[in-house]
């Protein structure tokens, strides 16, 4: 019996709260389900976090349903609240607009676009021409301030501050649900769970104006067992673009995470089945790379491709000291005049990416995190030169696992 994509979802840990559980699984239970989940444009890559509602929507369009990628070319013009301390930096209408191409552009490596399986659309074609009259007397009278107000997102921010531009994001988004529906009959958002009230509100919106049910459904926010958040890590962000992390780099985020959360990683971004995911979950002690080797190939495998996984498997392979190829090695050309006079350690660890500034690599080469070609460096004023070329570079390395190969270039 074919099991309802609803319970795939809530045996991998993907729902945070529901509208009405058993009415969405009743009308997952057949395929043909429009749904959407937004991406704001704030940046020209996702990340290791925006693979939680991707990997949902894989998900539901592998059993049929019609996901809809919508990216916020308009409402990022005004600014989510949604967790955050304060305002976020406006960006230009050009800045958007060209991040909300990169991003679907992005989104095809995961949706199938092709013969109208999934629909990309920018809520900037319907927001930006609004007239604004029309639209307070249209929608904005369907919208309670005082409830608006007991929002937690609203709430957090009132202490510190709310623009009035960013108070009417939340009528923005649930006009973005309206419009979808009466023009694509979507009738599910998903998101962040710090996206509640806000999918709430559009869900209330559709009810007022259309007299329709619609529903919602939230992903829960992770962090990982340390209590960072996910998608970041200590050299920063973990982008999706190849261009902005190497696919090795990205490959070791997996493969280098807690063992508290192997379990949960695999359940949520990898289609491992869930008997399998179990049997990895139970290996304890040395044996638990095993579970993580599996979870970095398919966590790189689904975004970067096969190939990418393989090179960045056998590249981790090689500088672990097991064979192989180091060329998937993350790697920088250095001018041969530069390592003739010597770069300082310090300095080019921060322009890799291995540290964050050269005074993080300078604390990192004192506390003995900090190694060239194997050898672990004590000296901070230490500096990388012909000398240490060998017939495959120089191998730079930033604690345990974290690499990255200088060539001459």
């Amino acid at each position: 019996m074919r099991v309802n994509v609803y319970d795939e979802l809530v045996e991998r840990g993907f729902i945070a709260h529901v509208t009405d559980a058993d009415a969405v699984h009743e009308a997952l239970s057949r395929p043909g389900v429009v749904f959407y989940v937004g991406f704001d444009s704030t940046a020209s890559s996702l990340h290791a976090g925006s693979l939680v509602p991707i990997m949902a929507m894989m998900h539901l369009q592998r059993v049929g349903h019609r996901p809809i990628a919508l990216v916020g070319g308009g409402t990022t013009m005004v600014g989510d609240p949604s967790g955050r301390t304060e305002m976020r930096q406006m960006l230009s209408e050009g800045e958007i607009r060209a991040n909300g191409a990169q991003i679907h552009a992005q989104l095809e490596r995961y949706l199938h676009f092709g013969q109208g399986k999934a629909i990309a659309l920018d809520n900037a074609d319907w927001l930006l021409p609004l007239n604004y009259i029309a639209f307070l007397r249209e929608i904005g009278v369907h919208f309670s301030v005082n409830r608006m107000l007991a929002a937690e997102a609203y709430r957090q921010r009132m202490e510190r501050g709310l623009s009035f531009i960013e108070f009417n994001y939340q009528l923005l988004q649930a006009y973005d649900y309206l419009t979808l529906y009466r023009e694509y009959g979507c009738t599910l958002q998903m998101g962040g769970d710090d996206q509640w009230g806000n999918i709430l509100a559009g869900v209330d919106l559709i009810r007022r104006a259309e007299g329709a049910t619609v529903h919602a459904m939230t992903f829960p926010l992770l962090t990982t067992a340390s209590g960072a958040k996910m998608g970041k890590s200590a050299a920063g962000a973990v982008w999706i673009d190849g261009e902005l992390l190497h696919p090795y780099d990205f490959y070791q985020y997996w493969i280098n995470c807690d063992d508290r959360d192997v379990e949960q990683f695999l359940r949520m971004f990898t289609f491992v089945p869930l008997d399998e995911i179990e049997r990895l979950a139970a290996l304890e002690g040395a044996e638990i790379r095993q579970a993580k080797q599996t979870l970095a190939y398919e966590a790189t495998r689904i975004t970067h491709g096969q190939e990418a996984a393989q090179e960045a498997q056998a590249a981790a392979q090689a500088v672990f000291g097991s064979g192989g190829d180091v060329d998937a090695v993350p790697t920088t050309g250095a001018a041969a005049n530069r390592l003739k006079e010597g770069i300082a350690l310090t300095t080019i660890m921060a322009e890799v990416g291995l540290s964050r500034s050269r005074g993080d690599a300078r604390r990192m080469v004192q506390q003995g995190g900090a190694y060239v070609n194997g050898d672990r460096i004590s000296d901070v004023n230490y500096r990388v030169s012909e000398a240490d070329l060998t017939a495959e570079g120089i191998l730079l390395r930033a604690g345990k696992k974290r690499y990255h190969r200088l060539v001459v270039g």
